[in-house]
């Protein structure tokens, strides 16, 4: 071995150094550990969603971490407090609650800030569309292209292995509240009733039905005529999923073509008025099938069961599961056109 020049009280020195600059520098971060996170530490903060107005006319308490309680989704703060906005990473504007002018409107987007346009309604029903254009970041609707789609139902997987058919009255019913003879459904509906009987309820046959009463009433029918107010891609709503479905009846579908309906349901659980070549064919159909056949349009129980999208909170907390693969600084230049492609 070879004699140092430093010796090993030297040596002895820079330990002792090097643990007294390392003791400090954990000690920085201890005391300041937004610091010491960077960019982790500002990651793991809420996400803030600041809805502008609530989309619904009842306005839930959202204080609360509703997020996680309700739907197990952390980091994500909901709130409807229009003093937060510039807390607020998102800024989500309901369509139905847009007032005509950008004066009702933040005066200003913050950097970083990204701001949603929501909709459930088909665009036949949605007015006013072009003076929206390049204000928004993100789309949030029942179109699957969306930024963050939020559809009406979905199915779920379900191993029960068990149909449950419930008892039948009826051959069809219908629950309609709008009723306009221009509309496509209108016509359908007045051509087939000549060959055969509907069961109609609804405020526009001054038969409304109860909350609790409309499943109910509906699951006595063997079909119901799951007929949409306008045929659009993807506009698939709760008179599918709730009425048909979940009712545990046949749905009779009028709306998008069969292959878009099939991107949701499986192929022998509906039946769509496109697959017949007059509405006589499909009113013979209905009322000429025995009970074999109709028993394997319920196959689909066997493997999944229905889950209805009706709280708003549950569809608001999803911006935040999207969050991370939402592209950010982007602007939707003519949302009209978007929207009606």
């Amino acid at each position: 071995l070879r004699w140092s020049p430093w010796g090993r009280p030297g040596v002895k020195a820079l330990v002792a150094a090097g643990v007294f600059v390392t003791t400090l520098w954990n000690l920085r971060f201890f005391l300041n550990p937004s610091k010491a996170s960077g960019e982790d530490s500002k990651h793991r903060e809420p996400l803030v969603i600041l809805v502008w107005e609530w989309p619904s006319k009842q306005v839930p308490n959202v204080s609360r971490d509703v997020c996680y309680e309700l739907y197990s989704i952390t980091g994500c703060q909901l709130t409807t407090e229009r003093h937060l906005l510039y807390q607020a990473d998102v800024v989500v504007f309901p369509h139905s609650r847009l007032q005509p002018g950008r004066d009702k409107l933040p005066k200003e987007r913050l950097p970083g800030q990204n701001w949603v346009w929501v909709s459930l309604e088909s665009p036949s029903n949605t007015r006013a569309l072009e003076e929206w254009n390049k204000t928004f970041n993100w789309v949030m609707t029942y179109r699957q292209d969306s930024d963050i789609f939020i559809p009406y139902g979905k199915l779920v997987p379900n191993q029960s292995a068990t149909v449950n058919i419930p008892a039948k009255t009826n051959l069809v019913s219908w629950v309609i509240s709008n009723y306009h003879r221009t509309q496509k459904r209108a016509e359908v509906y007045k051509n087939l009733s000549r060959y055969l009987h509907v069961n109609i309820y609804g405020k526009a046959n001054h038969k409304p039905l109860c909350k609790d009463c409309l499943l109910s009433t509906i699951s006595k029918s063997k079909f119901y005529l799951a007929f949409e107010n306008s045929i659009h891609r993807d506009y698939i709503t709760e008179k599918l999923w709730r009425n048909s479905l979940l009712a545990g009846t046949v749905p009779v579908v009028l709306g998008p073509p069969r292959a878009n309906y099939e991107q949701f349901v499986p192929a022998d659980s509906f039946i769509h008025v496109n697959d017949f070549g007059s509405l006589e064919e499909l009113a013979t159909f209905l009322k000429t099938m025995n009970s074999s056949r109709y028993r394997q349009f319920f196959a689909w129980q066997r493997r999944f069961s229905v889950k209805l999208y009706t709280d708003w909170r549950e569809r608001i907390c999803a911006i935040c599961t999207a969050y991370p693969r939402l592209p950010h600084g982007r602007l939707y230049p003519d949302l009209h056109s978007w929207f009606n492609s």
